[in-house]
């Protein structure tokens, strides 16, 4: 049993219930994600959740899917038109229907999966452990964009350690990337827990004048690049701490630079 799957499915839950509520027309509302609509970011969801689906169960349609996406943008279809075209113009809340329901057919087939099987993505293979967290840390990391234009507080639970340990763990990432290497060894991390526990990280660094400490919350914000580490309170001790949570990516893809300060707050 991969227990991440069931963070995946009670995340995709909690955002359904989010929307719930919203008019057809406040999914064209832009959030402060790159202007990325609802219809945008469901649309992305979707498709993604789909996709690892794919990798676990029917690696060669996954594979197709792949090749058929890069044509089509290499053929000047936007990124946008694609997903559109993936999700046959769905909007609103048939869209969130259509993507709920593909999301708990993907938590489903990784619940019983070997956690250990090797699945290929968009970078390097990954095991299928990791590839159901990295599907967790996406809905909860676009999420965010709309509690956000919705004025909202997420209260998150203890199921985000799986998004600060990806977090933890994507230190080397972040450089490598980039084409850099470490100023320094991964500092230690000690976060607060949602339910008033401690998580900590290298605590053999616990001494080295190389420390992140602070809101577990807002830690999984910074390294999902939903907030810049200008806009939380993490306390960052050592200049590899500081060189690592001004670009943290724990997702793969191209180098992402984080939003620029101020530009990612709870609207009113």
């Amino acid at each position: 049993m991969i227990e991440e799957a069931n963070h995946f499915s009670a995340e995709c839950a909690a955002l359904k219930s989010l929307v719930i509520p919203l008019t057809e027309s406040d999914f064209s509302r832009k959030t402060q994600f790159k202007e990325w609509t609802l219809n945008d970011i469901f649309s992305h969801l979707y498709m993604g959740d789909n996709n690892a689906r794919l990798t676990l169960l029917d690696p060669d349609s996954f594979k197709a899917a792949q090749n058929a996406r890069q044509k089509a943008l290499d053929g000047g279809i936007s990124r946008f038109e694609y997903q559109s075209q993936w999700v046959n113009g769905l909007k609103g809340q048939a869209l969130v229907t259509a993507w709920f329901e593909s999301s708990l057919e993907t938590a489903d087939a990784y619940a019983d999966a070997d956690p250990k099987k090797r699945v290929a993505w968009l970078g390097p293979d990954m095991s299928a452990r990791s590839s159901i967290t990295v599907r967790f840390m996406e809905t909860w990391s676009h999420s965010q964009a709309i509690y956000d234009l919705l004025g909202l507080e997420r209260q998150d639970d203890d199921r985000i350690r799986a998004i600060a340990h990806l977090g933890a763990i994507t230190f080397g990432w972040t450089f490598a990337n980039r084409g850099e290497v470490p100023p320094g060894l991964p500092p230690h991390i000690s976060l607060n827990s949602p339910s008033g526990g401690t998580w900590e990280w290298n605590p053999e660094r616990a001494n080295s004048g190389e420390s992140v400490s602070g809101k577990a919350t807002e830690f999984c914000q910074v390294v999902t690049q939903t907030r810049n580490i200008a806009d939380v309170s993490l306390k960052l001790e050592g200049t590899t701490a500081k060189a690592w949570m001004t670009k943290a990516q724990c997702f793969a893809g191209p180098p992402n630079d984080p939003p620029q300060p101020g530009t990612r707050y709870k609207q009113a």
